[in-house]
């Protein structure tokens, strides 16, 4: 983890983003209010036909959440990125998006044309408008991360949104292992009960990340964690 901050900026709520992050630098982002999530996609900038791949980055690392020392894998069997901080202790990998039909259920529908910047917008289109800026489009959508959401699963098996663990400055952060185009909302968890739609904000850092090492926990959680950072430096050894 490096101290030196590159770029800062915050993200309100119900809002979008992307940017590339480069192989070597480090991507944190900060829960200022508690309570927010983080919708977020993957994808490789010189391939987009390669994205996150759910699926994979659990079954390969014997796991139903995200923390620190998991890596997120891609459907090439690459790492995108490794999670080197974690202050949250758990992120969402299987409830997917807040839809718009879910939203105006949930909170009734806010147009732009009326209420103007306070309006309310799903995760899906939020994801759709961003992702169409590189030439992507609905079937280009993978299944997403919610950082800083949890949930948990009752008697019956039924998924529960948790709010146990959020708190003001929660952080995360992952250190990318190749090129990444990074997609992300803050747009609130499907399965948010909130009586009004939570809109908040959330800051990102670029930071310096330091190399991997032989005693990285994040290289050391499992065997296909090895391989799987060994495929990235194989593949952007071939990019030069």
């Amino acid at each position: 983890m490096s101290e030196e901050i590159y770029y800062e900026d915050t993200l309100p709520g119900g809002c979008h983003w992307s940017l590339q992050m480069q192989k070597g630098l480090s991507l944190r982002f900060i829960d200022k209010e508690g309570g927010a999530n983080v919708g977020l996609l993957l994808y490789n900038p010189n391939n987009l036909l390669e994205r996150y791949n759910a699926p994979d980055t659990l079954k390969c690392q014997h796991t139903f959440k995200l923390t620190r020392g998991n890596c997120l894998y891609s459907d090439m069997g690459r790492v995108f990125c490794s999670i080197v901080e974690d202050s949250a202790g758990w992120h969402d990998t299987v409830c997917g998006n807040l839809t718009r039909q879910a939203l105006i259920e949930r909170w009734g529908e806010r147009s732009f044309q009326e209420y103007r910047n306070d309006w309310c917008r799903s995760g899906c289109d939020a994801f759709l408008v961003e992702i169409a800026k590189y030439g992507l489009g609905k079937r280009d959508l993978a299944a997403n991360l919610n950082l800083f959401s949890k949930v948990s699963v009752d008697d019956t098996g039924n998924l529960q949104f948790d709010s146990s663990i959020a708190a003001i400055d929660r952080f995360i952060e992952l250190r990318f292992e190749m090129d990444t185009l990074v997609i992300f909302h803050t747009c609130p968890h499907p399965l948010n009960p909130a009586k009004s739609y939570p809109k908040k904000p959330v800051t990102f850092q670029i930071r310096h990340s330091a190399a991997v090492t032989e005693n990285d926990p994040c290289r050391n959680l499992c065997p296909e964690n090895q391989r799987g950072l060994q495929n990235s430096a194989l593949y952007t050894l071939g990019l030069r």
